[in-house]
């Protein structure tokens, strides 16, 4: 056994631990699966959070979360998967945040720790017991894990930004 394979082991039970929920998440968004209220309840859920786009937006984060979910499980273009997962959980947490931090209050535990795991990877890379390992594609430079985060968290503001739905002063009859 190679001295730095528990390393290899810690690394994959990270990725399929986070893949899975992620996965999951997705699919509740999109189906009835798993609990999920299908496309209509995640269309419901994203329009009471405040955001338009309708069968677009819940059709975008389902899938977003359930390809980065299962791009995470294989190890394959980590860095992407994670900052796709990234982006995914920084408009939930944006969403919740107004419920403070506790998942039992809906607050922004569970986002914030996607995010972090997702970070992880995207800095440790997927380890030797994954796809991109086989690929050759492993040892990618720290500067990549970094780029990834960041580039995650500031897509999903900007999704909060461009799909979040604001009164508009003629609908409500109120003048900003």
């Amino acid at each position: 056994m190679r001295p730095d394979m528990g390393d290899d082991v810690g690394i994959l039970l990270l990725r399929a631990v986070l893949g899975l929920l992620l996965t999951g998440h997705g699919i509740q968004k999109v189906s009835f699966r798993l609990g999920g209220k299908g496309l209509a309840g995640g269309i419901q859920e994203f329009a009471s959070d405040g955001f338009r786009g309708g069968v677009y937006t819940a059709l975008a984060a389902g899938l977003s979360q359930i390809g980065a979910g299962l791009f995470l499980i294989l190890g394959l273009l980590t860095p992407a998967a994670a900052m796709t997962a990234i982006g995914v959980m920084t408009v939930a947490l944006t969403v919740k945040t107004k419920n403070g931090l506790w998942v039992q209050n809906d607050g922004y535990e569970y986002p914030l720790v996607v995010i972090v795991m997702a970070s992880t990877l995207s800095l440790t890379g997927a380890g030797h017991l994954s796809f991109d390992a086989l690929l050759g594609i492993d040892q990618a430079p720290l500067w990549i894990g970094i780029l990834a985060s960041l580039v995650g968290i500031l897509a999903g503001l900007a999704v909060r930004l461009v799909l979040h739905a604001k009164p508009s002063p003629i609908v409500t009859g109120k003048e900003n």
